[in-house]
């Protein structure tokens, strides 16, 4: 019997290589590193870090939807901005808004990221 179990949703962005959107396995459900891609088109959705961060919010939304899980089952998160200097502050306010106290343990990075502003990736704790 396999331990793990894989999550996938046609509301969010299909994978382009060897990975889930997500995998539950030890009492948890690990996202990918998502990013601002329409789930439809698969194009960039926006060009701000505000536009992006919001479109990879719903992205996450909706993976942790498909196994019932939502933003306060989320215990970590990881973030890598593009420009972390330029970006935090709006990026920090947008996903702020979709959070609740108290907020899942993170951490914010900078990184050379293809196309995008941003990528998070989250883990959830099963209900």
């Amino acid at each position: 019997m396999d331990r793990r179990q894989a999550i996938s949703t046609q509301a969010a962005p299909q994978p382009v290589g060897a990975y889930s959107q997500a995998i539950v396995a030890g009492g948890f459900l690990h996202t990918s590193g998502l990013g601002p891609h329409d789930p439809v088109t698969g194009r960039v959705a926006g060009t701000t870090i505000r536009e992006q961060t919001e479109q990879t919010m719903r992205n996450l939304a909706s993976v942790l939807d498909a196994h019932g899980l939502d933003f306060s089952d989320v215990v970590r998160a990881t973030v890598h901005l593009q420009y972390l200097d330029r970006d935090f502050d709006v990026f920090n306010s947008v996903y702020e808004h979709h959070l609740t106290a108290p907020y899942p343990a993170r951490t914010t990075v900078g990184a050379d990221l293809a196309n995008v502003l941003l990528e998070i990736d989250m883990t959830a704790l099963l209900r």
